[in-house]
């Protein structure tokens, strides 16, 4: 028989609440971001063409008509612009501004279905596909509550992904769950019909927000006491390999 772990008494609390609601949650948009800063460039105009014998910056000179001397001064200010190199670009002004950090996958932002599949045998797999407008996250593996179980499916270590499986909108993400032992080796066998799937935050065992309550067939669903579940991951064939 494999071992299991205890489920975190947070999140048993967790569960039980989702399960007595009706699952779907609020639409979660997910967080703000913040206005990106405006970079401004500040240059002053050169000053105007006045012909030739113009000073600058209130330098006179003299102009000799018909033996008449007299001074001519210069309107305007003078000044720089700043080169084309020198000019703030968008990527600069996004560059200054903030991004808000993607939102939790859950039962608020997404749908989540439960589809027992032929192969491999008593299998089963869990679908989480993103209907809200922000990216969201899949963290560690989902927490699988049949019935009233009062413990976790243990996660197969080695289906852990490299990195964070991440949803764009309208994007899907995949378990798979190994529901009872091939050779019938496995104990406490029983048939389930009521399945609450729970995720999980930023750190193990930490609450990521409302569970979900996928249907599962009318005949129900059988496991035992070899029940365990794959991580998430972002390939279907992957999550059905262990």
């Amino acid at each position: 028989m494999r071992k299991y772990h205890a489920l975190p008494v947070a999140l048993l609390a967790a569960l039980a609440l989702t399960a007595c609601q009706n699952g779907t949650g609020t639409k979660d948009e997910g967080a703000a971001h913040a206005d990106p800063a405006s970079a401004t460039a500040t240059a002053t105009h050169p000053a105007e063409d006045g012909g030739s014998g113009k000073g600058t910056g209130g330098t006179t000179d003299t102009q000799g008509t018909s033996g008449a001397t007299g001074t001519q001064g210069t309107s305007g200010t003078t000044g720089t612009q700043p080169a084309e190199g020198d000019k703030p670009t968008k990527g600069d002004k996004a560059a200054k501004g903030t991004t808000a950090p993607r939102v939790s996958c859950n039962g608020s932002n997404t749908t989540v279905t439960a589809q027992p599949v032929r192969r491999p045998l008593n299998h089963m797999l869990l679908t989480v596909k993103n209907t809200g407008s922000k990216t969201c996250d899949l963290t560690y593996y989902p927490v699988l509550r049949f019935d009233e179980m009062q413990w976790v499916p243990r996660p197969i270590k080695d289906s852990k992904p490299q990195a964070v499986t991440t949803l764009a909108p309208g994007e899907s993400g995949y378990a798979g769950v190994s529901l009872s032992a091939a050779d019938g080796s496995g104990e406490w066998g029983t048939t389930s019909h009521k399945l609450t799937v729970g995720f999980q935050g930023r750190t193990p065992n930490s609450d990521g927000g409302p569970s979900a309550l996928p249907a599962l067939p009318a005949k129900g669903v059988y496991y035992d006491s070899t029940l365990t579940v794959t991580y998430w991951l972002r390939d279907m064939d992957d999550a059905l390999t262990y």
